[in-house]
């Protein structure tokens, strides 16, 4: 695992300053320009050296999606070119902000964290997204490079029909966002199933592995309950036209991205409730479990118990004892200790004790 720069840091700089903070990384920033309107749209992957922002006359919505931001310089020049406060430069470089919303003169601040579930290695993986969202430009900034789940929009986008043409950039990013919110259904989906597998395991034979595999469930359901506990607020505010740029044609979207965000967080509250019953019935079936295992040895050690007695009478080292030179004493002593331990056996089945 790569390693990762740390908040400490950043200890002692000034605020401002542009320190990537995040798993380190080497792979060339990926960015991606898509411009659009009702009449044409086009999309084309250019390097840092290449991208060239300068402003054009003709109309249309302007897209720069930057996979990776570990380049300071970059974001640098970028925010130089479309007037970004360097707080905003900051906080997209560090990766380990909290889910928000910030509203400056000419643009908007989103940070929202794009989520997967790795099924193979069965853990949630976490990339953060922020946004600048403008009059007539939208910027996404991703933590990774390895993808991400826009390729629905960016279809959408080349379709000519498609009412995201004729839209604004308030809608662009109403699209981006619901992506982002509808991916984290399929994460639940694939949590849930994990859960009902720990379910099974738990009604067999339930070890120390589920255990811990509980635990990671409930620490991944955490990560993902504060992903998604803030953005009610960012799209709360978007929908009721709290920011600017935001049309009234774009607020019943937003209003559904609210409504699937609360089934998110309903989703998570019931998991979260699953797990903990699951821990509780884990102990339970532990401590059943040990019950059983000492009420067999508890049986066994009183079983015993008046077999040492009569063992240890015939152990005395007497010299007068009549049994002792009696021709079927030791058969004897072995029929009484046969015939107490029948005796008691007998006894705890009626009871039920075994």
């Amino acid at each position: 695992m790569a390693s990762a720069r740390k908040r400490s840091e950043k200890s002692g700089l000034p605020p401002g300053s542009l320190v990537y903070v995040g798993e380190e990384r080497h792979e060339p920033v990926r960015v991606e320009v898509i411009t659009y309107d009702l009449r044409a749209c086009t999309q084309r992957i250019v390097s840092p050296e290449e991208l060239d922002l300068t402003p054009r006359e003709e109309e249309g919505i302007l897209w720069v999606n930057l996979d990776g931001v570990h380049d300071a310089s970059l974001l640098e020049r970028i925010g130089a070119v479309f007037g970004l406060h360097e707080l905003t430069l900051e906080d997209i470089l560090n990766t380990e902000q909290r889910p928000k919303l910030e509203i400056y003169d000419r643009y908007v601040f989103i940070v929202m964290k794009m989520l997967w579930y790795d099924g193979g290695e069965r853990r949630l993986v976490h990339e953060q997204v922020s946004f600048i969202l403008g009059e007539k430009f939208l910027l996404s900034f991703q933590e990774g490079v390895a993808g991400d789940v826009f390729e629905s929009v960016r279809q959408r986008l080349r379709n000519e029909r498609a009412r995201i043409r004729s839209e604004g950039t308030d809608f662009l990013c109403y699209t981006l966002i619901d992506a982002i919110v509808d991916h984290y259904f399929a994460v639940l989906e694939r949590i849930g199933e994990h859960i009902s597998e720990i379910e099974d395991e738990l009604i067999r034979e339930a070890d120390h592995q589920t255990l811990q595999t509980i635990h990671q469930l409930k620490r991944e359901l955490v990560l993902l309950r504060k992903s998604v506990w803030p953005l009610r607020e960012i799209v709360g505010a978007m929908e009721r036209r709290e920011i600017p740029f935001v049309t009234p044609s774009s607020q019943p979207f937003l209003r559904d991205v609210y409504d699937h965000i609360i089934q998110v967080m309903e989703t998570l509250e019931t998991y979260r409730d699953m797990l903990s019953g699951m821990v509780d019935i884990y102990m339970s079936t532990v401590s059943n479990r040990m019950n059983e295992i000492m009420k067999v040895l508890t049986i066994i050690a009183t079983v015993f118990i008046p077999l040492t007695f009569i063992a240890g009478v015939y152990g005395m080292n007497f010299e007068h004892m009549p049994e002792l030179h009696w021709r079927w004493g030791y058969a004897f002593a072995w029929g009484i200790m046969a015939t107490v331990a029948l005796g008691m056996f007998i006894y705890f089945r009626k009871k039920k004790w075994m």
